[in-house]
């Protein structure tokens, strides 16, 4: 495993990405989605389009040329960073990538002394991921469940 997280990167993102990352982010989610009964093209389309802000995005890369995720990590207020749009192509999940990603998020919250916070959906299994990397839960609205991770809890991961 330590060989794939070695051929990982992370690649800017472009406005012209949009399309491909929407289709990534509907494979992801999907499964997750109809177990709740929410799963709608539209609204996801609606959602990304909402959170495209391509200065803080990145393409999650193997290879140097495979996108095999995509993740946004976004100043929200004084405090706290946004962790949005994590998300791994079938296949890729369950392989340690996504801890590669939050290695590299909570790097960029410790040098910003900043939290990090993100909201996950009810019933996925990000939610025991999430917990699992020292994120607490912070309450709940409909089907969104909200978490925080403190840059004063963890000295170092």
């Amino acid at each position: 495993m330590s060989d794939l997280l070695s051929r990982l990167s992370l690649q800017p993102v472009d406005s012209t990405d949009f399309e491909a990352m929407l289709a990534l982010r509907v494979d992801a989610m999907r499964p997750s989605l109809e177990r709740v009964g929410r799963f709608d093209p539209e609204r996801a389309r609606e959602r990304l389009s909402a959170g495209f802000v391509v200065p803080y995005m990145h393409h999650i890369v193997l290879d140097g040329e495979q996108r095999v995720g995509f993740v946004t990590l976004k100043p929200e207020g004084a405090d706290a960073l946004r962790l949005d749009h994590l998300y791994l192509r079938t296949g890729f999940q369950g392989l340690g990538i996504g801890e590669w990603v939050l290695h590299w998020a909570k790097a960029q919250a410790r040098e910003q002394q900043r939290d990090i916070a993100l909201t996950a959906l009810v019933e996925s299994d990000a939610n025991r991921f999430y917990l699992r990397h020292g994120f607490v839960f912070e309450g709940e609205e409909g089907v969104d469940l909200h978490y925080r991770w403190r840059v004063a809890s963890e000295a170092a991961c």
